[in-house]
């Protein structure tokens, strides 16, 4: 049975905006929320940790890493939905630079993607196919995955049966986390 750690990245200077695959470090505020998340995981023992290669991932997977002396893996297949023309903006900045797309965009979420952004069937399939990688590869260990809110809602929706409502409010506050344990065709989920 493999255990896979979910954590989302620790804050940064863009909270607040459609970050995606912007690449923002981790702000002073992320540095602490990363302190108390190693505290929180001092407790336990783990194999290795597999992070999305955007800056906050790595900021905060890092740290993590030494604590505990683990091998850390990178990888663009844990990256956030790339948001583009919306990268970096408010919801208030995209409904006034296009408000009918903005509510075209609310109404089929998440069938149509940000202007010249990824589809979200496309971020859905890479985040699938690389935790079933995951799973595949670490059979029997322990591992961290860190990486964003909209890949932990992805596993949390796809994979685990919960709701849009119930996977943003598990992965909403920065370094949540939930574990998940599979055995045969059944999973357990554990909110952190």
């Amino acid at each position: 049975m493999s255990l896979l750690i979910f954590i989302r990245h620790a804050e940064t200077d863009m909270a607040g905006t459609f970050c995606g695959q912007s690449d923002p470090p981790i702000n002073t505020a992320g540095q602490m929320q990363v302190a108390d998340l190693i505290v929180r995981l001092a407790v336990e023992t783990f194999d290795m940790i597999y992070s999305s290669d955007l800056q906050r991932a790595v900021d905060t997977a890092t740290p993590i890493a030494e604590a505990f002396n683990l091998p850390l893996y990178k990888t663009s297949d844990l990256r956030e939905v790339h948001f583009g023309d919306w990268e970096g903006l408010t919801w208030n900045e995209i409904e006034e630079r296009d408000p009918d797309y903005a509510q075209r965009w609310l109404q089929s979420f998440p069938s149509l993607p940000a202007p010249q952004g990824e589809s979200f069937a496309a971020f859905e399939s890479r985040i699938l196919q690389e935790v079933t990688h995951l799973k595949n590869m670490e059979q029997g260990k322990k591992v961290i995955v860190v990486t964003h809110g909209g890949v932990m809602r992805v596993v949390l929706r796809t994979l685990l049966g919960y709701t849009e409502q119930a996977a943003h409010d598990i992965t909403k506050a920065y370094c949540s986390s939930f574990e998940c344990a599979e055995a045969a065709a059944t999973h357990k989920v554990v909110v952190r």
